[in-house]
């Protein structure tokens, strides 16, 4: 897990489940369930967040600004919270998605790797 003390401009990496939360936030606002599927969904069951740890992920992330959350009025369950990314969250996601995005850039270069098809 992150800790309240790491930052994006150390270039220190996101664990892998801190990205796929804010991953699966990058298209608008889910409640913590959905979050939870979503993530399960990408990853093909890989990361499975147990709502005691996602829930840790989240307080962190907000109180990070990473992420707000707000109740939806008229929402069934008055106890759901909805959660998406604020503009720092974003750039967050953003800087992690570039930095893995050289990580494969190297793997290929290295033959690890198949090259990337010309388009």
């Amino acid at each position: 897990m992150f800790t309240r003390h790491q930052s994006k401009d150390s270039g220190t990496p996101l664990g892998a489940s801190a990205f796929e939360i804010l991953l699966a936030l990058a298209d608008g606002e889910r409640h913590g369930s959905s979050i939870s599927s979503e993530v399960d969904a990408a990853t093909a069951g890989r990361i499975r967040l147990m709502p005691g740890a996602l829930y840790r992920y989240l307080k962190q992330m907000a109180a990070d600004g990473w992420i707000a959350d707000t109740v939806k009025v008229g929402d069934d369950d008055a106890r759901r919270r909805y959660y998406r990314l604020t503009p720092l969250g974003r750039r967050v996601a953003q800087a992690e998605a570039e930095r893995l995005e050289e990580v494969v850039r190297v793997a290929r270069f290295r033959r690890l790797l198949p090259a990337q098809a010309q388009q």
